[in-house]
């Protein structure tokens, strides 16, 4: 479910949402995602709908806003992680 960019992208990126590594290995980082039940939109619009899908008050939130929350991870090729707190 997880390719190797978006493994790589929570490994170097997971201590803006946690205190610590959670992962160490892309193995871990494929477990614990699937654990988060994590998902892979492809645009910033996607991720819009992802939060409005799960009830996330967004209200006065701008494009910037919404890429800034601590949940969202940009891969780096257009497409975001986004892990479930």
């Amino acid at each position: 479910m997880f390719d190797e960019k978006v493994l790589q992208c929570f490994l170097d990126n997971q201590l803006q949402l946690y205190p610590e590594k959670v992962a160490e290995t892309p193995e871990e980082a494929e477990d614990f995602l699937e654990e988060c039940m994590a998902v892979v939109v492809d645009s910033v619009r996607e991720v819009w709908e992802f939060f409005e899908e799960e009830g996330v008050d967004m209200e006065g939130a701008d494009e910037e806003e919404i890429l800034e929350a601590e949940e969202v991870f940009a891969v780096g090729d257009g497409r975001y992680l986004i892990v479930e707190v």
